[in-house]
């Protein structure tokens, strides 16, 4: 690890990127490796190569802004800020996601990733700002968002009832999406006894299911194994393609060079 760490951070310096940054950058790259069970350069590759890789998504600016001419957004939030108790967690966000563009949001542990996503899906209420989104939304949570004795079958069928034109497919659809993710649901299987990263996949499919304009991810990739890991960005390819918008929060750096925009919330205040 040490000379992969050293070529890292000699990489990063060298395109101008801060050593506290590039100090954070090493440890998020590290913690990911071993959540993995893999070396480093199993995981990112060369050193230089990701450094290369991270200094060029980092040169993104973060602003809100329309990237794709002509697209209108699917998401507009304005000064939105929330705080717990005494502690700050959001301070006058503003952002915008076109229909047809990924934006990834980044940053630190506790930084109000998932507070924003919350925020911009209508589960939890800003403290100060103003939230506008599109008619059709779909929100895959980190964790929950599934009945533990419904079948996969079941939770299809429920969700395509959120929208006329696609409860009669609902159970078909479903099936076909998650297909797309390299799952076959079993007849009578709860969610309540598939494995972590298959009910993620079950979330994932939820969240897609009636075609929405905008799709809200929070981390989403919990528990799947590297193949499911990229067919979720194919996917996400897939979407854009459609016209949906797209707003993932993600820790995995390696792949933001997949998305169209990085928002990068600051540190969360003590």
């Amino acid at each position: 690890m040490s000379s992969w760490r050293t070529n890292f951070l000699r990489a990063l310096a060298e395109r101008a990127v801060p050593a506290a940054k590039a100090e954070e950058l090493f440890s998020e790259a590290a913690l990911q490796a071993a959540d993995y069970g893999l070396a480093l350069e199993q995981v990112f590759g060369p050193a230089t190569a990701y450094a290369d890789q991270l200094a060029r998504a980092l040169r993104v600016p973060p602003a809100a802004r329309l990237v794709a001419e002509g697209n209108s957004p699917a998401l507009r939030i304005d000064g939105v800020s929330k705080r717990y108790r005494r502690r700050q967690v959001l301070s006058d966000i503003t952002l915008e996601v076109c229909r047809g563009e990924s934006v990834a949001v980044v940053g630190a542990n506790g930084c109000g990733k998932s507070t924003l996503l919350k925020i911009c899906a209508g589960t939890i209420r800003p403290d100060t700002g103003t939230v506008a989104r599109a008619k059709h939304v779909g929100y895959v949570p980190q964790s929950g968002g599934t009945a533990e004795f419904l079948t996969a079958a079941e939770h299809f069928e429920l969700f395509a009832a959120a929208r006329p034109d696609s409860r009669r497919r609902g159970k078909a659809t479903g099936e076909g999406l998650a297909a797309s993710l390299g799952w076959r649901p079993s007849s009578g299987q709860t969610a309540g006894q598939l494995s972590g990263g298959t009910r993620q996949k079950l979330n994932v499919v939820l969240g897609e299911l009636s075609s929405p304009d905008l799709l809200l991810l929070d981390e989403p990739y919990q528990g799947f194994d590297h193949g499911s890991y990229l067919d979720l960005w194919t996917q996400v390819d897939r979407w854009r393609e459609n016209g949906t918008g797209v707003l993932i929060v993600t820790h995995m750096l390696s792949d933001l060079d997949r998305v169209d925009r990085i928002i990068e919330l600051d540190a969360p205040e003590d």
